[in-house]
């Protein structure tokens, strides 16, 4: 305005970091500053530049930076953005809450919905808490990493395109492999199994997972990261549940210490509180499940698997009882679980199979697998899966297998749980689903 010009500077390196520049007219060189003036008030928002000042003391509300600004020297346009974009920042970075109660003001704000984010969602991860889940989402990737790479464990990479289906029950995306059918690996849990054959012992994998099941809710992804372990075992499956819990308690320690401003600026628009968790492992058995449900008016199938209804009532039920909101619940009725669950020898209706729940939503499933290939193929022939695409599978376990167990974590549910948001699709960079396949 008139002699003056100031700009909020972000950092491209760092979206919740911003700065104040300024720009005077100047005495000594009026023409010159006059058309800096107006390069510097022609910039469209979001436009990159490149600027060279003197850092001076200053008092700032408006931007992270709050004790300096910039005196502008000089400016360039390094990319420019168009003058009107599909959704101001500045809305999109507005919580829930700001929004619903100014409806009511003389000047109510705009929401910025879901889709036209997600058609966008290069400038919708601009915004600071949007960027800043990212960052968390590499946060727990290397939490998980260095959790269990201490409990000595391997990273192995397993192969995505494979000959027949790796889990019964789920779909799958199935595609062409030179004439030969194959699909697209629900999970690398074939293959993590086979590690285990191998004498590689514990074994972990970051990697992509496919489901092609058509859930259209805030909690599902037909393509998501999975965070996947496997380990053999000496006497029982509690000992995976004890590896589990200790690399939980070390991502969550992990986030709340050494990404204190990525909480921080994601908190701010997306409210919530750290994840309460117990020192110890806060295991939860099926029928003990199945009474605390009941005693709370629900009815439960007590052979069937949990609605997301009831998974959300037991973790209330576990919050009020033990003062956590991670636990685990074992024991699954094996109706429910894949075809290589280990069967309880106490009762084949169920199994050594667990899930791991953060605020009442599954986040982890695991299990003792079968490690007995005889018993494989009459689980396969049981639930009237093919065999010959199971072959080499089931062949690693004719050479001898240890005993094991193990587990897969889904890595944007854990980090929509862990920030309370409310939609999964928060938690991908560019989430698909069945209805978006783009960008």
């Amino acid at each position: 305005k008139g002699g003056s010009c100031f700009l909020v500077l972000r950092d491209v390196k760092s979206a919740f970091h911003t700065v104040q520049a300024c720009f005077f007219k100047s005495k000594e060189d009026p023409e010159g500053s006059k058309r800096a003036l107006k390069f510097l008030s022609d910039l469209t928002l979001e436009t990159i530049v490149d600027v060279k000042g003197v850092v001076t003391a200053a008092e700032v509300k408006s931007c992270s930076q709050q004790t300096v600004e910039l005196q502008v020297l000089r400016a360039y346009a390094v990319s420019r953005a168009p003058a009107v974009l599909p959704f101001l920042l500045e809305d999109a970075a507005r919580s829930e809450a700001e929004i619903d109660a100014s409806q009511s003001t003389d000047k109510p704000l705009t929401y910025v919905y879901q889709e036209a984010r997600l058609d966008n969602r290069w400038l919708d991860l601009r915004v600071p808490a949007n960027n800043a889940i990212m960052r968390l989402q590499s946060g727990v990737c290397r939490l998980f990493r260095e959790g269990l790479e201490g409990q000595g464990f391997t990273e192995i990479h397993s192969p995505k395109l494979i000959s027949g289906e790796s889990e019964g029950g789920a779909e799958v995306f199935r595609t062409d492999y030179f004439g030969t059918p194959a699909c697209l690996a629900q999970s690398p849990q074939l293959y993590k199994q086979m590690a285990i054959a191998a004498d590689l012992g514990r074994v972990f994998e970051i990697g992509p997972v496919f489901r092609a099941e058509k859930s259209n809710t805030r909690r599902h992804l037909c393509e998501f990261t999975g965070l996947d372990l496997e380990m053999a075992i000496d006497d029982h499956y509690n000992e995976a549940l004890a590896v589990i819990h200790a690399l939980f308690k070390h991502i969550f320690t992990g986030l709340e210490t050494r990404y204190k401003t990525e909480l921080a600026t994601v908190r701010k628009q997306y409210h919530s509180e750290p994840v309460a968790f117990t020192d110890a492992p806060c295991i939860l058995h099926w029928p003990d499940a199945m009474k605390m449900l009941k005693e709370a008016g629900e009815e439960p199938d007590e052979l069937g698997d949990l609605s997301g209804a009831l998974e959300l009532k037991l973790g209330e039920l576990v919050k009020a009882k033990h003062g956590t909101d991670f636990f685990m619940l074992d024991g699954y009725p094996s109706g429910v679980r894949p075809f290589y669950t280990m069967p309880c020898p106490d009762d084949p209706r169920f199994s050594n199979s667990f899930d791991i729940f953060i605020r009442g939503q599954e986040i982890c499933s695991g299990a003792q697998r079968v490690h007995d290939p005889l018993l494989l193929r009459q689980q396969v022939e049981r639930i009237g899966m093919p065999l010959a695409p199971l072959e080499d599978y089931i062949r690693a376990f004719e050479h001898g297998a240890p005993p094991h167990a193990g587990a897969g974590v889904g890595l944007e549910r854990v980090v929509f749980l862990y920030l309370g948001l409310d939609n999964v699709r928060k938690a991908s960079m560019f989430p698909r689903d069945p209805n978006r396949c783009s960008p």
